[in-house]
């Protein structure tokens, strides 16, 4: 990718969005970041999911967690549950992303929109 004055500028707005949302309200990396890459640098949808998985890799999270951590009520994060998690999370990011690689760029890019689509929905219309 060609590092232009406007790519710089467009990288920033995206780090910063994914950033605030993802301290604002938990999402980030798949549902902010994968489209803005698509649309504003145009990348391939494998290109963006690499991508965006490679911006989570150093402790992007950190402080975040951290002010969850700390606020009132001693904290709101169950360190259990979050290391149960986030062990498997590593195995499958690794097989999801092997999966990944085998599909067609066209089908999943519709399958990632499906899935924005039916979370979504469920947010808009569940109580």
């Amino acid at each position: 990718m060609k590092m232009t004055l406007t790519t710089i500028i467009i990288l920033i707005i995206i780090g910063l969005l994914a950033g605030i949302l993802s301290g604002l309200v938990g999402v980030g990396g798949g549902i902010i970041m994968v489209p803005l890459f698509i649309l504003f640098l145009g990348l391939t949808q494998h290109n963006a999911q690499g991508l965006s998985l490679a911006v989570m890799l150093p402790p992007v999270t950190f402080l975040a967690v951290y002010n969850y951590h700390t606020s009132g009520n001693g904290g709101n994060i169950d360190w259990k549950v979050a290391l149960i998690v986030s062990v498997l999370f590593i195995v499958g990011g690794f097989i999801g992303s092997k999966i990944a690689l085998q599909i067609d760029q066209r089908m999943l890019k519709k399958i990632f929109g499906i899935m924005m689509l039916i979370v979504a929905i469920k947010l808009i219309f569940t109580k």
